[in-house]
């Protein structure tokens, strides 16, 4: 379509753009002939905190394609996509439709934005799971697949060497189970998020419930276990979720909490604190660097991934402890410092 003759608008056609703007749930913006902004809506400006009427929007958006696509529709051209990203302070993703608009006799250029950060966002994270669950489960399988062509070749009469390769295709194959047994878990977990549970929990009892199973493990690697227990540490949950909230976060700190030469000594703290009950495991190992605390839910992320490996760990354990704390209503701090230990405290609702 020809835009016609760019002409000063009148406060009757202003309003009626602006009115325009505020019906619609996307960010939209109304520009005259010139690139000045006659309209927003609340969503725009929450987008463009420079967004200004009268001025330019090229003030309040800096993007090339954008800009580009409002001159070639200005110019009587037809509605047009374009994508605009930024990333300080962080990082977004919009598409941007810039689309000729005639109302109450007048002719604008509107914009709208449709946010396409958090589709990307889950997007990358699907495929990072997928690369990374082939890449835990490849490791193991490529080195049973070693052995038994070793075994069927080279070791076939060796009884030692076959003893021996045997027990390390059970580790990789026990190390399998448990990574499909925690991605089990994990997508359990996420379809039963949005349903909050209504079982009341005392975290003191799981403390202990949990101190006692985890006792032999203890044991076995030198550490000690210390309670410190509130009977009134009362909440709405999911008693087997809870148990598994407590049996990974005690298990990690028996096994990674641990000083060169010494067994872990692992505290384990049921609590209120206000409206909430707490569920803290602390310990008093090597601790965690800093810049490693934001990424340690992340699925398979390890700040040691040779450790963890070695011990068993799948990289999914604090995922599923974080997952299980959002669907009771809660929330998973971290604290340490290196060389001071480490503190995962579970903070969930008291019932």
């Amino acid at each position: 379509m020809d835009a016609p003759a760019a002409r000063p608008f009148e406060e009757s056609e202003r309003r009626a753009f602006a009115a325009m703007a505020e019906a619609l749930a996307a960010p939209v913006v109304a520009l005259d002939e010139t690139g000045r902004v006659i309209a927003s809506n609340a969503g725009a400006r929450a987008i463009l905190p420079a967004l200004r009427l009268g001025a330019f929007l090229s003030m309040a958006l800096r993007a090339p394609d954008v800009a580009d696509a409002v001159r070639r529709v200005s110019a009587g051209g037809e509605a047009e996509r374009a994508t605009w990203s930024e990333r300080v302070p962080v990082e977004r993703l919009f598409e941007v439709s810039v689309a000729p608009v005639s109302l109450a006799g007048a002719f604008a250029i509107v914009l709208s934005f449709h946010d396409l950060t958090e589709p990307r966002r889950l997007e990358r994270m699907r495929t990072d799971f997928i690369a990374n669950a082939s890449h835990e489960l490849r490791t193991p399988l490529a080195s049973l697949l070693g052995f038994v062509e070793t075994l069927q070749g080279p070791a076939r009469e060796d009884a030692a060497a076959r003893e021996r390769f045997l027990a390390v295709m059970a580790d990789q194959a026990r190390r399998m189970s448990r990574l499909i047994d925690d991605l089990l878990s994990l997508s359990r977990i996420e379809q039963s998020e949005h349903v909050r549970p209504s079982t009341r929990v005392d975290l003191a009892d799981v403390a202990r419930r949990v101190a006692g199973s985890l006792d032999a493990l203890a044991r076995e690697e030198g550490a000690r276990i210390e309670l410190a227990l509130d009977e009134g540490a009362i909440v709405r949950g999911d008693p087997d979720e809870l148990m598994r909230v407590a049996e990974n976060l005690v298990e990690n700190a028996i096994k990674y909490g641990a000083k060169p030469g010494e067994g872990a000594q692992v505290r384990i703290v049921a609590g209120r604190a206000g409206a909430a009950a707490i569920l803290a495991v602390s310990d008093r190992g090597p601790g965690v660097e800093r810049h490693h605390l934001p990424r340690l839910t992340e699925r398979f992320y390890r700040a040691d991934a040779s450790a963890s490996r070695a011990k068993g760990g799948t990289g999914l354990g604090l995922a599923i402890v974080k997952h299980i704390v959002v669907r009771h209503g809660g929330r998973l701090v971290i604290e340490s410092e290196p060389g001071e230990g480490a503190t995962f405290r579970a903070v969930i609702p008291s019932a």
